[in-house]
């Protein structure tokens, strides 16, 4: 047997050494590999869940959106009210009332006599064209039980001229055309009596209510002439001054010399919501009177009608 040489064991021994270093290497590298892979592997997958996550999210956000536009209910009310100024608020008041999912639908813009009773009979869910006393005239005549919701504004009864310009041009012997009903002829007469006229029965005073009748003296010489309201302004040429609601004046745009008018302090005779006495508390009501009544609305009033037409004191 040969002795292998020193030399030639070492050479041996070192390319043993070698090639376990080698092969220690390539196994560390496969190893650093499959890590990083996996590493990666997983970066991916929590990154998918997080995109499902988002997906998921947002669609329960859209559900979440579409319940609460579900949940939204707009209610209807109908009504009917005058021309001016009542539609004219109304319509003003609409776009407020609609975000508040509150849609007024209004029937007609020319009250008449059945109006009252349209409400009484459910026909309706609310009017805007009179004040409370002329309201509450109506409910002892025909027994219904319709109240006021809220005061909105006050238009004063005012007298007019064609021919003269101040209260002193009028002559002896003029002739004065005023509304016949109850609560409006006192208005007109409380104001003949106001700018030195007439004198009225005291006894009136409670009651928010005369006629000629209740006339007690004419400190001037003048003819009155008791009429339907709708009648004075389309008669008004035969008249040397009239009285009426500012409201007529309005809608028949005259151009008639004003020459004097009630306060609007203190005054009874604001124009209301009138409802049916179950639904003064709905929400959609209280919505109403409270955007009627709101500040902007008020200087929508002050700003459109020249003081023909007055907001109710807060």
């Amino acid at each position: 047997m040969k002795k292998v040489s020193n030399s030639k064991a070492l050479k041996l021994w070192s390319l043993i050494f070698a090639a376990s270093l080698t092969v220690a290497s390539f196994a560390g590298c496969g190893s650093s590999g499959n890590d990083t892979s996996s590493t990666a592997s997983q970066t991916s997958t929590a990154a998918s869940a997080s995109d499902e996550g988002s997906k998921a999210d947002d669609t329960d956000a859209s559900k979440s959106d579409d319940n609460s536009e579900a949940n939204t209910e707009t209610v209807t009310i109908k009504g009917i009210t005058d021309l001016t100024p009542h539609s004219e608020l109304i319509e003003f008041v609409i776009p407020k009332l609609k975000e508040q999912g509150v849609n007024v639908e209004l029937v007609s813009t020319a009250a008449d006599p059945t109006t009252n009773e349209k409400l009484a009979n459910g026909e309706i869910d609310f009017n805007f064209f009179q004040h409370y006393p002329y309201l509450n005239s109506e409910n002892e005549v025909n027994g219904w039980d319709l109240v006021n919701a809220g005061d909105i504004h006050v238009e004063p009864i005012t007298a007019y001229s064609d021919k003269y310009a101040t209260v002193d041009e009028i002559p002896d012997g003029a002739v004065v055309s005023i509304p016949n009903d109850g609560t409006n002829e006192f208005r007109a007469l409380r104001i003949l009596e106001e700018n030195g006229f007439i004198e009225l029965d005291p006894s009136v005073n409670d009651s928010l209510s005369a006629d000629v009748k209740s006339i007690t003296n004419y400190k001037k010489n003048i003819q009155i002439i008791e009429q339907d309201s709708a009648q004075i302004i389309p008669t008004k040429d035969d008249y040397d001054f009239f009285i009426t609601n500012t409201n007529k004046a309005l809608e028949a745009k005259i151009t008639s010399n004003k020459l004097f008018s009630e306060s609007a302090k203190n005054n009874p005779y604001a124009n209301i919501i009138a409802v049916r006495k179950e639904d003064k508390d709905s929400d959609a009501i209280k919505k109403l009177v409270a955007a009627l009544q709101s500040d902007e609305t008020r200087k929508f009033i002050e700003d459109t009608y020249d003081g023909a037409v007055i907001p109710v004191e807060k």
